[in-house]
């Protein structure tokens, strides 16, 4: 009996089990490498200008620190597609747990790197090494992730299955935010001496636990069987093609969902690192800031999971139109409640940033995913998804830095800036088709 064969053989409450330890494997390891990726964030916006580019002035240190986490995006669509590369051939797991473990690792050593104060500039050249590391191993881990629990899940239910990766996001955030708070509440040549380390240090206890849960799944059925079909046909054409060239094939296709959902990324980065940096410089002390953000975060992983399952019965494409309108709508009133300096009102204006960015980010999973045949799905899906972050994400902290310093902190260039990629991310979310009735065991 092949692997397929067994898969079907399993009883309805043994595929209902089985699937929740998929999600569950999904969920965690993406909450572990989002605490290490989007506290890089955190740290890039509040620490590493002082600490690792103290020879420049602060406005240019801050602009340095946030271009280090930029490296982390550009390498992302390199992991992608090396990941995804070997998740099509060799089987979604294997990847997952080597990802996982080269974040975290990657993670830990960033907590170790000296300040520039004890080796000078090969403190932000081990920096930015290490971040390009996170950035392989995310740009790999989230694919796998996605399509685990896509390709566990009855198909009424892949959108919300496949969210629980991206709801792995606010909650990594929020772990990692709240940390950070903790220890800024140190005295301040304390916490920039040693208090900001011990976050990237505590990833070791998560990884231990990431990899222990993620030992204990099984690989994707849908995988399983278009492998046994893939290798039945390659023994009878003699045919290799590689999972990239298959996707290349059709680059619309990429190129549509990368720019479909490249504001919502943007939006994402822009409160992670400027929002938070915009808030404490307008009054509100950094323990509030970070707080008002762990709270908007918080509220994040329900909106993300509750826009999931709406875009399950209407649709992927209504409910991502539905958060680019309301982001384009809110954006500069959210931008006025974080200069307010008052804690209800930045933690509201965090709140109210999840609102919008959640619908566009819930059925992202899916909605990438299903584009792609089961043969090329995680390359295709990883590459898609990671070209989206790389272009709405990477440069998005440096942009809005350099438009607020040059505008007299003025917040009209950088709620224009968002508004203008959530048009265009509109226009190519319509461009492309719907996807929530897509037949997954098509190969393609």
């Amino acid at each position: 009996m092949s692997a397929a064969d067994a898969a079907e053989h399993l009883s309805a409450p043994e595929r209902a089990e089985e699937a929740r330890r998929v999600v569950l494997s999904s969920y965690l390891g993406s909450t572990l490498e989002y605490y290490d990726f989007l506290l890089y964030g955190t740290a890039a916006s509040l620490v590493f200008g002082p600490v690792f580019f103290s020879d420049l002035p602060p406005a240019a240190g801050t602009i340095a620190s946030l271009g280090t986490f930029a490296a982390g995006y550009l390498a992302r669509p390199v992991g992608g597609i090396l990941f995804g590369h070997f998740g099509d051939r060799a089987g979604r797991k294997a990847m997952l747990i080597l990802a996982m473990t080269v974040m975290g690792v990657a993670s830990v050593l960033i907590g170790l790197v000296p300040p520039a104060s004890v080796i000078g500039p090969w403190a932000a050249i081990i920096l930015v090494t290490l971040r390009v590391f996170q950035g392989v191993a995310i740009g790999g881990e989230w694919g796998g992730a996605a399509l685990m629990a896509l390709e566990h899940a009855e198909p009424r239910r892949r959108g919300y299955m496949a969210a629980f990766t991206n709801a792995g996001a606010p909650t990594g955030a929020v772990l990692g935010t709240l940390v950070m708070t903790l220890f800024a509440l140190l005295p301040e040549d304390e916490f920039m001496l040693w208090g900001w380390r011990i976050p990237f240090l505590l990833s070791a206890v998560m990884l231990a636990i990431g990899l222990f849960v993620r030992n204990k799944v099984s690989e994707s059925p849908v995988f399983r069987a278009a492998a046994e079909r893939a290798d039945a046909d390659r023994a009878e054409s003699k045919k290799d093609i590689l999972p990239i060239a298959g996707v290349l094939r059709r680059p619309k296709v990429v190129l549509l969902a990368a720019v479909a959902c490249l504001a919502s990324f943007a939006l994402q980065t822009a409160f992670t690192t400027f929002g938070i940096t915009y808030a404490v410089d307008h009054g509100t002390p950094k323990p509030d800031a970070l707080l008002g953000f762990a709270i908007g975060q918080f509220f994040a992983i329900f909106f993300i999971l509750g826009y999931a399952r709406l875009s399950d019965r209407f649709g992927r494409r209504p409910v991502m139109l539905f958060g680019l309108g309301a982001m384009i709508v809110l954006v500069f009133p959210t931008l006025q409640l974080l200069a307010t300096g008052s804690f209800a009102a930045v933690a509201f204006a965090f709140t109210l940033f999840t609102f919008c960015h959640g619908a566009t980010y819930g059925p992202m999973a899916a909605y990438i995913s299903e584009q792609f045949g089961t043969r090329t799905r995680y390359t295709g899906a990883s590459l898609g998804y990671q070209l989206a972050t790389l272009l709405g994400g990477g440069f998005t902290p440096v942009i809005l830095a350099s438009l607020a310093a040059t505008s007299g902190n003025s917040v009209v260039p950088v709620g224009g800036f968002i508004i203008a990629l959530g048009i265009l991310s509109g226009v190519a979310l319509l461009a492309t088709r719907e996807t929530k009735d897509n037949d997954l065991t098509a190969v393609q």
